[in-house]
């Protein structure tokens, strides 16, 4: 027979949100020429996105109980989408531009694997370049009303004709201000049990 505190603790965590967090990998690999997660292995700019993550993950509501149940994954180029918590080894070239986007997608297919992944979330945040941000408006299988979008300015339309919310990418990936809007959002989220 289960007893009453295991099923409250089932019901609440099958209750709370869940938010994904997806960013691309970093020139600055941490733990280079070893096997480290994903969230481990990148420095420089994907520092703020992992900030971002550690504050979600450890936000606690008015009741002191977990906030919403957060996953992280990063955008390599060489394995393609990865979840924050699978184990990698760092490699020598890292894409930068249209080119080096499209050339890991042909290989690897991270738009239509991130856009897939993004269905059993309530919100996604998404903090990639302007380059790989167009990559996923233009294959436009992120659903309505999904996505918390960290992108340039122009793509600001798209974004609400979409229900998105847009932010204005300000920092190195997310920027402070942004960081304290998305957990506003996502406090708003879980404290109406809003459906995303």
């Amino acid at each position: 027979m289960v007893d009453e505190a295991k099923m409250k603790f089932i019901t609440e965590t099958v209750m709370q949100k869940r938010i994904l967090v997806v960013t691309n990998d970093s020139t600055v690999f941490l733990n280079p020429n070893r096997i480290d997660t994903a969230f481990n292995m990148f420095g420089g700019r994907a520092t703020e996105v992992k900030k971002l993550v550690a504050r979600l993950d450890t936000a606690v509501d008015g009741n002191g109980k977990k906030l919403c149940d957060v996953s992280f994954g990063v955008i390599t180029t060489q394995y393609g989408f990865v979840p924050g918590n699978y184990q990698i080894v760092s490699y020598n070239n890292v894409m930068s531009d249209r080119a080096g986007y499209e050339d890991c997608e042909n290989r690897k297919q991270f738009v239509e694997q991130v856009s897939y992944l993004c269905k059993p979330f309530d919100k996604v945040v998404l903090c990639v370049p302007k380059d790989m941000f167009s990559m996923f408006l233009e294959a436009d299988l992120i659903d309505d009303g999904k996505l918390i979008a960290v992108t340039n300015p122009c793509f600001k339309e798209e974004c609400e004709k979409r229900g998105w919310t847009y932010l204005e990418r300000n920092g190195a990936r997310v920027g402070n201000d942004n960081a304290d809007r998305i957990e506003e959002y996502v406090r708003d989220l879980c404290s109406n049990n809003k459906v995303a």
